[in-house]
């Protein structure tokens, strides 16, 4: 299977849904042209998805193109932003055959269908394993966008939904409707990739914070070890201020201190979690 053949396959199941989305030109073209609201501000996110690194080649390819997407959604959740339009480069690998390519394509339209996102171009090659890129284009009402470095002290902490690392935590779900009533009431918002204790050191850090932590939302088997430090959750992570409903579970609050120091249960927590550079063999 060429190059030409995968494009002009994706140009067919694409068209119909491009100029729904604002697109005046999808696949086929040197850029995709997208014409946004005067009232909305774009938010933008890209992230990489790598064989060995984030899935492995016996990995169902419908799932794995599925998570490629998700991901990248997950940051235009933690931005309160609606999903507009996605490019997709893909780098193959000798292994993947027509039928993985097909696979892989029809587990991320499957994702984008749900989310109401149009694959509207990308790009592909060759390497010696399966290497994705995926950008995704959203859209937030004008100055309204979730940030990190909004937290003050006596806001409550919340997660989206029970925690567990990679090991436990299968499917991503895209937290995007609870991103959107999440706007003018969150101070501020992340979604949780590199474990909990990480990623709050991060946006107490962004903040000038500090934070405490005294309950830890579990997925079923799942361990606090692994809930706090392994990642890919893929939850939102945020503070609200004191009274003001959200979806949502509590799990602490911010205060005075040092920026990025954390505690679990009144103890000084680490803030470790999955690193890139840290794991590199």
């Amino acid at each position: 299977m060429n190059e030409k053949q995968i494009i002009d396959w994706l140009r067919g199941r694409t068209a119909r849904v491009s100029k729904r989305a604002g697109l005046t030109l999808g696949i086929g073209d040197d850029a995709a042209i997208y014409q946004p609201k005067p009232s909305e501000d774009l938010v933008f996110t890209t992230d990489l998805f790598i064989e060995e690194v984030h899935f492995r080649r016996t990995d169902p390819p419908a799932t794995v193109g599925r998570r490629a997407l998700a991901r990248s959604l997950s940051d235009i959740a933690a931005m309160g932003a609606s999903p507009r339009f996605c490019l997709v480069s893909l780098a193959l690998a000798p292994w993947a055959d027509k039928k993985w390519i097909m696979a892989f394509y029809r587990g991320l339209m499957r994702m984008a269908r749900e989310t109401k996102v149009t694959l509207a171009g990308g790009d592909l090659s060759h390497a010696n394993q399966v290497v994705c890129d995926v950008m995704v284009c959203g859209a937030v009402p004008k100055n309204k966008a979730l940030r990190r470095d909004g937290a003050r002290p006596g806001d409550a902490i919340y997660v989206s939904a029970p925690l567990g690392g990679w090991k436990n935590k299968r499917v991503i779900i895209p937290r995007l409707e609870i991103g959107k009533k999440l706007l003018s009431k969150a101070t501020a918002c992340m979604d949780i990739s590199d474990g909990l204790a990480l990623d709050l050191h991060r946006l107490a850090l962004a903040s000038r914070v500090a934070a405490d932590l005294d309950c830890i939302p579990l997925l079923k088997g799942a361990t606090v070890e692994q809930a706090l430090h392994d990642g890919e959750d893929y939850e939102l992570l945020y503070t609200v201020p004191p009274h003001v409903r959200v979806p949502g579970i509590r799990t602490g609050t911010i205060r005075k201190g040092r920026p990025g120091a954390l505690t679990y249960a009144g103890k000084p927590l680490p803030p470790r979690g999955y690193d890139h550079f840290q794991h590199r063999s």
